[in-house]
């Protein structure tokens, strides 16, 4: 359920189009559903701009089938993050109308109950090498999910600096962006340098043995010199997008 779902539904009362008893019943599950695995919060759309998003690394596919079921049946997109391929064919095989994204890592589903944010610029999404795509993936399907449209920037590391460099006016254009970058991390501190939007630095597990999973990118990231620039965790394109979907849904105050 969110805003637009319940308005739509108050002016078909209003309206006579629905008895309040049909209303009733489309709102039986508003908040919250309980099932045996998990109460699912209907209600979080509706309070902060994004649906309820599963992290299936660590459930099982029987869970997984039982509350992705739910939520299909709610109007709003679905989607399940850090779905192994195994656990994507299980759940699959159960429900109908989901779609497996691999590079991702993600379940997705209702896709047509999207809630476009047209007025909105694309958010951009720079990689600095092809082994960030997978996080980079999960930030822009999240982003497509929540209605924002993305422009990719990738492989434009700093190893080739004239890439990200060719980008200047893009980047000078955009509401907010997302670098993606292993190693030592320094891309967004290079993006950060030469835009005034907001950046959104996600260090990704990318690198050799002192790269320490990630936490060499992570620690020059938060290190770094250039204004504007915020960080999250490791591998975190998901806490990326909802913080980009934030910014760019903002109302502009005048």
């Amino acid at each position: 359920m969110n805003e637009q779902t319940l308005r739509t539904l108050f002016q078909a009362v209003q309206n006579g189009k629905i008895d309040i008893d049909d209303a009733v019943g489309q709102m039986r599950h508003f908040p919250v559903e309980s099932t045996s695995s998990a109460l699912i919060d209907h209600h979080r759309s509706l309070r902060t701009g994004i649906p309820e998003v599963v992290f299936a690394q660590y459930k099982t596919g029987d869970q997984l089938i039982e509350i992705l079921s739910a939520q299909l049946q709610q109007p709003h997109v679905v989607v399940a993050t850090r779905v192994s391929p195994e656990k994507a064919h299980a759940v699959t095989a159960k429900v109908e109308g989901l779609r497996y994204h691999d590079e991702a890592r993600m379940l997705t589903g209702n896709e047509n109950k999207i809630l476009r944010h047209k007025e909105r610029a694309a958010v951009i999404l720079v990689t600095a090498g092809t082994s960030d795509l997978p996080v980079a993936e999960e930030a822009r399907i999240t982003l497509h999910c929540f209605g924002h449209e993305v422009e990719p920037v990738y492989d434009a590391g700093v190893a080739g600096i004239h890439r990200i460099l060719a980008q200047q006016e893009l980047l000078q254009q955009a509401p907010v962006i997302i670098v993606v970058a292993g190693m030592e991390g320094a891309l967004p501190s290079v993006v950060a340098g030469i835009t005034p939007a907001p950046v959104i630095g996600v260090p990704t597990s990318i690198g050799y043995g002192t790269g320490a999973g990630g936490f060499s990118a992570l620690l020059g990231m938060l290190n770094s010199c250039a204004p504007g620039l915020a960080v999250v965790n490791i591998d975190n394109g998901f806490g990326a997008a909802c913080m980009a979907a934030a910014i760019n849904r903002a109302e502009i105050k005048e």
